[in-house]
């Protein structure tokens, strides 16, 4: 593996991304020196928090440094080693995406334990994504019995995860996505009520009669008009769990903000927002609970699989238009 193609950001977008802000560059991989390993990346993940680090802005992630190699969640196979605590044919889990391979020091990798899940699962339903779901749901939104709950981009990555879990867990759940194949996955995991967003004219008036007596829980995916609505349909001490906004993603001046904050005051509601990677210790239970679930048959997950490298800013794109059920994935080997 002596050369390798990776993804660059060529310059940064100004609204909805295109192709013209991504270059894809060879690069000569160095023999791994001391501490250090070389890996050929398998599969790579493009998720939405990445339009974000595109911009020159401060967040709780550094932005993409123009011409250089974009990053995002891989798993990988290694090559070569000069490392004992790793050897070629071992699986790891690097930050190191949007690149066929590369040489990095081996203690900055995860080494991977499939457990009999496929190794592109580790990106998804037993990755980031779908420990997002469980901190959201179990710890931010603190889930408790009886609740109602309803999930926005609910045939996503996180948001079907969040519904199973919900379901798992013995809830009624409402979950809102856009079109007949994405209405159908959440019909074939349970979900009790579902919105197909694109086909109603109301947003407002078709969560009130899915959830005639109010929801207790919110999970936002999405923003604008689906907060909106949950804010209307709130119920006395209802928790919102703020996890991503993907409706105002590309606006390129800030966006009207809910018109009905004042709902928060009289219903007592909690809108709290997080970041995953301050959940991090969830994640040994939550893979404990995920594999009963699996196990059980009360959990399934979706996959939308691009194919080659060149193809990733494609996937990236797609999930602003709303081309992937489930997991958006890039299979790179």
């Amino acid at each position: 593996m002596a050369s390798v193609r990776e993804v660059r950001l060529k310059s940064r977008p100004v609204g909805t991304p295109t192709r013209d802000n991504f270059e894809i560059a060879t690069v000569d991989l160095k023999d791994p020196g001391p501490g250090e390993v070389q890996v050929k990346n398998l599969w790579m993940t493009v998720d939405p928090y990445m339009r974000g680090r595109m911009n020159d802005v401060k967040s709780y992630a550094p932005p993409f440094a123009l011409g250089e190699a974009m990053q995002g969640g891989a798993i990988g196979e290694v090559t070569a080693s000069n490392d004992p605590s790793l050897k070629p044919g071992d699986l790891v889990q690097s930050m190191f995406g949007w690149r066929e391979g590369f040489t990095a020091p081996a203690q900055g990798l995860q080494k991977l334990d499939p457990r009999g899940l496929p190794v592109q699962a580790f990106l998804g339903a037993a990755g980031m994504p779908g420990l997002t779901a469980y901190a959201g749901l179990l710890r931010i939104a603190a889930l408790k019995d009886g609740d109602v709950v309803f999930v926005s981009g609910a045939a996503g990555a996180v948001g079907s995860m969040v519904a199973q879990i919900a379901k798992a867990k013995g809830h009624e759940v409402i979950g809102s996505a856009g079109g007949a194949e994405k209405v159908a996955f959440l019909k074939e995991i349970g979900v009790d009520h579902v919105i197909d967003y694109k086909a109603e004219k109301d947003l407002n008036a078709a969560l009130a009669a899915a959830a005639p007596g109010g929801i207790d829980v919110y999970f936002d995916n999405v923003g604008g008009a689906h907060l909106e609505a949950a804010l209307n349909s709130a119920k006395l001490f209802a928790r919102f769990a703020i996890c991503g906004m993907i409706s105002i993603y590309n606006a390129t001046e800030p966006p009207p903000g809910p018109r009905n904050l004042a709902q928060l005051i009289g219903k007592n509601i909690r809108m709290e927002g997080f970041i995953v990677s301050h959940h991090f210790d969830l994640m040994p239970k939550y893979i404990e609970d995920l594999s009963g679930w699996v196990k059980d048959g009360k959990v399934k997950w979706k996959e939308t699989v691009f194919e080659g490298i060149e193809k990733s800013p494609d996937a990236f794109l797609g999930l602003f238009t709303g081309e992937n059920l489930g997991k958006m994935l890039v299979k790179l080997a």
